[in-house]
């Protein structure tokens, strides 16, 4: 197994440590979480930019690394509704969205094509750990407020463009 391939794993395991951590109740709780987060976001970049640079780039880290985003993203977006941080029918399009494209790519290893992620989500992507990091953050204010919401919509929108695009560029996985 190669080093981006362990990164991938690495974040995956990540996981319920920031999940715990989110949940429990003492000051700096939500100061691990968020660290665990960005640490595990970390990962994301550095087994991509590996695997590219190395040409390590896998059919396991093709299917593995957009599913361990999902993951930790979709963790992250869930405790926060159940803190009241994000609305939840945002989070339930955006994890719709996920299986959807899960679904698509399911039907696309069928038929022997590996689809890797396209530009609008990995920016989607982005979009979502950056408002994951401020909404954990929670450090209040007008302006960090303002900023809060541009970035659920932006990660709203990104979600939905990210979806269209990925259909249609992908839309001959469907033909039979």
């Amino acid at each position: 197994m190669n080093l981006p391939n362990k990164l991938t794993i690495l974040r995956v395991i990540m996981i319920p440590f920031f999940v715990v951590f989110m949940y429990l109740d003492f000051a700096a709780a939500k100061w691990i979480a968020l660290g665990i987060f960005i640490a595990a976001a970390i990962t994301d970049t550095l087994d991509g930019q590996i695997a590219r640079r190395c040409n390590l780039v896998t059919t396991f880290g093709k299917f593995m690394d957009p599913l361990a985003d999902k993951l930790l993203v979709c963790s992250a977006m869930i405790a926060l509704v159940d803190q009241g941080r994000i609305p939840a029918w945002i989070v339930i399009i955006i994890i719709a969205r996920e299986f959807i494209i899960s679904g698509f790519r399911l039907i696309a290893a069928e038929k022997g094509v590996v689809i890797a992620a396209g530009i609008w989500g990995k920016l989607k992507t982005v979009v979502q750990m950056v408002m994951v990091c401020f909404l954990i953050g929670n450090l209040g204010g007008k302006v960090i407020f303002v900023i809060e919401q541009v970035l659920i919509y932006a990660a709203l929108v990104l979600t939905i463009i990210s979806l269209i695009d990925y259909l249609i560029s992908n839309k001959n996985v469907l033909k039979d």
